[in-house]
C-alpha cells in the first residue's frame, strides 16, 4: 500500500456512492463523499426500492450479463453484510428464500409466457437450478398464505431480498467512522455540477481538488453523461400484521408484473410502475389504485393494510439499458445507469469498480 493515503472524491450518496466509498476506506483510500441530499435524505431511488435480489425474473426485461453480475452480487451481499456488521454496523435484514411467482386463473396465459421466456434466457443446464414449475400444492407448501389461491407458478429458488432502510443505517454508521478515521468528510446538501479527472466542481463553483474523481450520482449526471435519463417507479409500503409471506411473490398480469416483499415488523413493499419520465412527483391516483387492488387480489388479508407510505423516484438508465462502472475517455470513473437493478448489481459493479481504482491508485484491490 502507498506511504500516503490517496484522495479520491465521489458524487453521488446513493447506493453505489455509499458502498464504493466504503470498499475504498478499506482498501486504504481518503474518501470525500458528495451528496446534494441529506445523508437521512428517502427521496431517492435507493430508499425507495423493494431491494429484491432477483436475477432470474429479471431475466423477463433483462440479458445474460445483468444475470451473471446479479448472481455474483447475491454471493457478494451476505460478505459485505457480515464484514459491515463487524465494523460496527447494524445487522441487515437479508434472506436469501427464492421468489415465488404466480397468476390468476384469467391470466395463466401470461405466466405461461414469462415462464417460457425465462426458460429461454436462462444459461444453459441452468433450468433445474433456478426455475421450478409449481401445481397448487407446492405452491400452498411454500407460502400457506397463498394456498387454495393459485392453481400454479413458479419457483426461483436462488433469489433474495434485504430491507434496505437497514442497510443505508449500517452503511451510514460505517462510513462516519471510518471518515473521521482517515480524515475523511462527507459533504451533505453539496450538490455537484461537474465531474473531472482530479476534481469535483459544487454547484457554487468551488473546485474539490482530489487523486481521482467518481462520478455515482444517477439521474443529477445527466448534463455530462449523453443519453442518461430518469425511468419512474412508485412503491407502496403497508402494515399488514397477521399476514405472513416468507419470500417476495410476483403476481404477473398481462399489463404489469406486480411484487411485493416482506419485512421485518409485519411490512411489505408493493411495486409495479415502470414509465420513462424525469417526473419525480407524487404517485398518481391510478398507480395507486392498481397496486392497492392488485396487493388485495393476492389474498383479501391484505384488505386490512395499513398504508405507511407511497413513494415515486427516479431509477437512471442508459438507451441500451446497460450499466458503466468504468473511466470514460476524459478519466472520469463513473457507475451508472443501474435502472430497475440497483441492488440487484451494485456490489459486482461496485467491486469491478473498486479493484479498477485501486490499482490505478497503485493499492491493494479492494476486496
Amino acid at each position: 500500500m502507498s506511504a500516503v493515503q490517496p484522495h479520491v472524491g465521489i458524487a453521488g450518496a446513493g447506493l453505489a456512492g455509499r458502498l464504493l466509498a466504503w470498499r475504498l476506506l478499506r482498501a486504504g483510500c481518503r474518501v470525500s463523499l458528495f451528496d446534494a441530499r441529506a445523508r437521512g435524505d428517502r427521496s431517492s431511488a435507493g430508499p425507495t426500492a423493494a431491494a429484491m435480489l432477483s436475477p432470474t425474473a429479471e431475466l423477463a426485461v433483462a440479458d445474460a450479463g445483468i444475470h451473471a453480475l446479479g448472481m455474483a452480487s447475491l454471493e457478494l451481499w451476505p460478505r459485505w453484510l457480515q464484514q459491515l456488521h463487524a465494523q460496527g454496523g447494524r445487522e441487515v435484514y437479508f434472506r436469501r428464500e427464492g421468489t415465488l411467482v404466480v397468476a390468476h386463473g384469467a391470466d395463466r396465459g401470461a405466466l405461461e409466457h414469462y415462464a417460457a421466456l425465462l426458460r429461454a434466457r436462462l444459461p444453459q443446464d441452468a433450468d433445474g437450478a433456478l426455475l421450478e414449475s409449481l401445481d397448487e400444492a407446492r405452491i400452498g407448501a411454500l407460502e400457506p398464505l397463498l394456498a387454495g389461491r393459485f392453481a400454479s407458478g413458479l419457483y426461483l429458488p436462488q433469489e433474495g431480498q434485504l430491507a434496505n432502510d437497514q442497510l443505508y443505517a449500517a452503511l451510514q454508521t460505517v462510513l462516519d467512522a471510518q471518515l473521521a478515521a482517515v480524515g475523511g468528510a462527507w459533504h451533505e446538501d453539496c450538490a455537484i455540477a461537474s465531474v473531472e479527472a482530479r476534481a469535483l466542481r459544487d454547484a457554487h463553483g468551488t473546485r474539490h481538488g482530489v487523486d481521482l474523481a467518481v462520478d455515482c450520482r444517477g439521474v443529477g449526471a445527466r448534463a455530462e453523461v449523453p443519453g442518461l435519463h430518469g425511468v419512474r417507479g412508485e412503491v407502496l409500503t403497508v402494515s399488514a400484521p397477521g399476514v405472513s409471506l416468507r419470500r417476495p411473490v410476483r403476481l404477473i398480469h398481462p399489463r404489469y408484473a406486480l411484487y411485493v416483499a416482506p419485512r421485518p415488523g409485519d411490512q411489505f413493499i408493493v411495486g409495479a410502475t415502470e414509465l420513462d419520465s424525469d417526473d419525480a412527483g407524487a404517485p398518481t391516483l391510478r398507480s395507486t389504485l392498481e397496486l392497492g387492488s392488485a396487493l388485495y387480489s393476492l389474498h383479501p388479508e391484505f384488505g386490512e393494510a395499513r398504508v405507511q407510505r407511497l413513494a415515486a423516484s427516479l431509477r437512471p438508465a442508459l438507451p441500451d439499458r446497460q450499466p458503466v462502472a468504468a473511466p470514460d475517455a476524459g478519466g472520469v470513473w463513473r457507475i451508472n445507469g443501474l435502472f430497475r437493478h440497483g441492488f440487484l448489481i451494485a456490489p459486482a459493479l461496485v467491486q469491478r469498480a473498486a479493484d479498477g481504482i485501486a490499482r490505478a491508485l497503485e493499492l491493494r484491490d479492494a476486496a
